[in-house]
């Protein structure tokens, strides 16, 4: 009890999980890999997986830590979001209650999960017991928008990203709606940087497929290095979630890591976690009636 698994879900883009599961290799203590037994994505449409891929799983599993996870993920009558907040709480009861529960997209890549694993380990306490006390570990998104010819167009606001906790109750996807501890980490997010083919392929069978605004794939479409700081407001839900965009003139993914290591433009500071960290504590506090007396207890 007390290790840090990690667990990603494979689907039609299993091969980004040769990129995002080497960052985090080293200082996992196990990996699992969810897949769906009948290799339907959660629109009921199948994929294939090259059987090459698990070739350069086993070779690169070298300490044995990886685990495949096979199960039933495609529910027919759920919607899209149902059946990732589903598959996700699966995979967490099978890595086991009791340890830091890391669930990592496989387009998402740890600049330095070393880091984040520390900023765990100073909340080691919460793992005992965890339903009376359940969090939630966040760092931040750098997303990469879209891949030009010659760079990348990147979002030049970072979000925060629900990695980790210690209770698996999610309500929508990772987020349980607990008490959230924001940490200085970050991953680097290929969400919406795919070919054209690819991208309209996701749109049609992620989970999030009911909710993408109508004018998302246009203004993606359009995007290049001598327009994008024209484009605004270019989230796929709610676009004003992404006001701008910016761009780096190599697609080398240590130069683009390096990049983002060095920019000042996206750093955390320290008062602003500490801000929202005291946000989150007094948002969560319980507040109880004995005796006619007002007596506050933390939510943790």
């Amino acid at each position: 009890m007390k290790k840090i698994h990690v667990g990603f879900l494979l689907s039609y883009d299993y091969d980004k999980l040769k990129l995002s599961i080497p960052p985090v290799y080293k200082d996992a203590d196990r990996i699992f890999v969810a897949v769906d037994e009948n290799l339907s994505t959660w629109s009921g449409n199948k994929f294939e997986i090259d059987p090459q891929f698990f070739d350069w799983l086993e070779k690169f599993d070298v300490d044995k830590k990886i685990e495949i996870y096979r199960d039933n993920f495609y529910v027919p009558g759920l919607t899209g979001i149902q059946m990732d907040t589903r598959e996700r709480h699966l995979l967490s009861l099978k890595m086991g209650i009791g340890n830091w529960l890391v669930q990592v997209d496989s387009d998402e890549y740890f600049l330095n999960f070393s880091k984040y694993v520390k900023s765990l380990r100073k909340y080691d306490k919460y793992l005992d017991n965890p339903q009376n006390h359940p969090v939630q570990i966040s760092g931040y998104h750098i997303d990469i928008y879209k891949y030009l010819d010659d760079g990348i167009l990147y979002v030049k606001n970072t979000c925060k990203v629900l990695l980790a906790t210690n209770y698996p109750n999610y309500k929508l996807a990772r987020q349980s709606r607990e008490r959230i501890i924001y940490v200085n980490s970050f991953t680097l997010h290929e969400s919406m940087s795919r070919s054209v083919e690819e991208l309209e392929y996701k749109l049609k069978n992620w989970s999030h497929r009911e909710d993408v605004n109508p004018t998302f794939l246009d203004k993606w479409k359009s995007a290049n290095k001598d327009n994008y700081k024209d484009i605004k407001d270019v989230f796929y839900l709610k676009p004003t979630q992404w006001k701008e965009l910016g761009y780096i003139p190599t697609k080398d993914p240590i130069e683009i890591r390096n990049y983002f290591e060095k920019n000042e433009d996206m750093k955390i500071s320290n008062f602003f976690l500490a801000k929202k960290n005291f946000g989150q504590w007094f948002k969560h506090r319980k507040i109880f009636k004995l005796n006619k007396r007002v007596l506050f207890e933390e939510y943790f």
